[in-house]
């Protein structure tokens, strides 16, 4: 009895950690879509203009959508750009994020190297 006892607690252990396993397998497959996704391609380039972009995920997530308003928060090549992730069909956005960005190329940047034609002696 004590052996069957002990066989059957081991056999549901085992099972419960297969459940798991299983169901957070499942879970990895669907992977959410996020306003980060769109910074992550964004902080590749580190370019900024200020003005609206969009785009879509493309086939891996073709319900989705994304839109990007950039905007300078400073005169020091600062921006700040608000993205907004939609799913077709929904009303609310699924995901909002507000990062800043610097880009050194930015026209109104006050330290921009400037190229010395004639230097002073």
């Amino acid at each position: 009895m004590i052996a069957c006892g002990i066989f059957f607690i081991a056999v549901f252990a085992i099972l419960g950690l297969v459940s798991n396993c299983l169901r957070n397998a499942r879970a990895l497959r669907h992977i959410e879509v996020d306003a980060g996704m769109v910074a992550a391609q964004l902080s590749k380039t580190n370019r900024v203009t200020e003005g609206t972009l969009s785009g879509d995920f493309g086939d891996t997530y073709h319900d989705y959508s994304w839109e990007m308003v950039t905007q300078e928060a400073a005169t020091n090549g600062l921006y700040q750009v608000d993205i907004i992730v939609r799913k077709r069909g929904l009303e609310n956005p699924v995901d909002t994020m507000s990062i800043l960005v610097y880009s050194p190329e930015s026209a109104s940047t006050p330290f921009k190297r400037r190229p010395v034609n004639n230097p002073r002696r």
